[in-house]
C-alpha cells in the first residue's frame, strides 16, 4: 500500500500550520476526503477517520452555532490518533476550541487560501496520483502516433535498438530498460522512466546515450499511457503465429488488461516498421476499421457466392 505524508501536502500547496507541526509526519493512506458536517451536527456512528477532514464555509458557520461544550467535544471527537489532519478552506477564521483540540490531540491543523472545491479538487488529484498501485516493468516505452507502446522480451533480443529505430523515424522515447506504471482508479496504466535513467537508452556496443540531447525535446516525453504491449521472442518454427488478426490477445497489468501482440525476431525483418504499423493498426481499430474483419467478410462473401453459383 502506497502513502504519503501531512508535511508533503503542506509542501505541494503551500499551507499554513496552526497547530500540530509535530506530527506532520502522519501518514495518508486513503484518496478520499471528508467535510465532517454530520459529525459536527452530532451524527458519530459513522467516522471516515482515516480520510483528510476538510472544513469550508459551510462547516465552521455550523461550528460556530454551537455551544463552547458541544464545539470542544465534536472537534475532540474528530481528532484521534487516525486523523491525518484538520484543513480550513479559504482561510476562514478558526475558533480557539479548534486549536486547542490540535494542541492537545496532536492532530495538525492546516490551513490553505483556496475555495474549499477547488480545494477538494487538487487534493484528489494530487492523492490519486501519489497513492495509485505501482509496478515496475522491464521493457521499452515509446509513443507511437499517439498509441502507448510497451515492448516487452528477453535481455539483448533488441528492444533498445528497435526503439532507437523508432525515435529516428520520428516518434518519442518515455522510458528503456525500466517502465514505472501506475494505474488511475479508472483503470488507465501510466507508464513513466525512473528519474535516474530518464531520456536514457543503452544500446549495446555503442554505451549509454541521451536522446533528448542527440535528437531533440521533441524525441521524448515524460509520460504516457500504455494502450497495447508488443512481446519480442525469438522465431521458433514449430510454433503457430496469428496471421490474420482476428484473435486479440490479453495481457494483465495490474487489475488492467491490455491487448498484446507478440512478434517473432528473426534476421531480415525490420521491427520498427512492423510495431510502427502496429501502432497504426491499433488506432484504426479504435476508430472502428478491423482489415481482419473485412477480409474475413470478404472471403465468406466470395465463398457464398461461388457456392451459389456451382448450383
Amino acid at each position: 500500500m502506497r502513502k504519503t505524508r501531512v508535511n508533503h501536502l503542506v509542501e505541494r500547496f503551500n499551507m499554513k500550520v496552526l497547530s500540530g507541526e509535530e506530527n506532520l509526519s502522519r501518514e495518508i493512506t486513503v484518496t478520499d476526503l471528508n467535510r465532517p458536517g454530520l459529525q459536527l451536527a452530532g451524527y458519530f456512528s459513522h467516522y471516515p477517520q482515516e480520510r483528510i477532514q476538510i472544513f469550508g464555509i459551510t462547516e465552521m458557520e455550523f461550528l460556530n452555532t454551537l455551544t463552547h461544550e458541544e464545539r470542544d467535544q465534536r472537534l475532540r471527537f474528530l481528532m484521534n490518533e487516525e486523523t491525518p489532519c484538520l484543513l480550513i478552506a479559504r482561510n476562514l477564521e478558526v475558533p480557539v476550541e479548534m486549536i486547542e483540540a490540535s494542541a492537545e490531540t496532536g492532530v495538525p491543523l492546516l490551513q490553505s487560501p483556496l475555495a474549499t472545491t477547488a480545494l477538494v479538487s487538487k487534493l484528489t488529484n494530487y492523492l490519486e496520483d501519489k497513492l495509485a498501485p505501482t509496478t515496475t516493468m522491464h521493457g521499452v516505452l515509446t509513443d507511437i502516433y499517439g498509441v502507448g507502446v510497451l515492448i516487452t522480451g528477453s535481455s539483448g533480443i533488441g528492444k533498445s535498438e528497435t526503439a532507437l529505430e523508432l525515435v529516428k523515424r520520428g516518434h518519442r522515447l518515455v522510458a528503456d530498460d525500466a517502465v514505472e506504471i501506475r494505474q488511475t482508479q479508472e483503470g488507465q496504466l501510466i507508464g513513466s522512466a525512473p528519474e535516474l535513467i530518464q531520456h536514457l537508452l543503452e544500446i549495446r556496443g555503442v554505451g549509454i546515450i541521451n536522446v533528448m540531447t542527440m535528437f531533440g525535446a521533441g524525441a521524448v516525453r515524460n509520460m504516457k499511457n500504455i494502450a497495447m504491449v508488443v512481446q519480442l521472442e525469438l522465431w521458433d518454427q514449430h510454433k503457430q503465429y496469428e496471421r490474420l488478426g482476428l484473435d486479440e490477445e490479453k495481457i494483465k497489468i495490474m487489475d488492467t488488461e491490455i491487448p498484446v501482440l507478440t512478434v517473432p525476431v528473426r534476421p531480415g525483418r525490420n521491427l520498427a516498421v512492423i510495431i510502427e504499423v502496429a501502432a497504426m493498426n491499433f488506432r484504426l481499430k479504435r476508430m472502428g476499421y478491423n482489415a481482419a474483419v473485412h477480409f474475413s467478410k470478404r472471403l465468406t462473401d466470395t465463398i457464398e457466392e461461388n457456392e451459389a453459383e456451382s448450383y
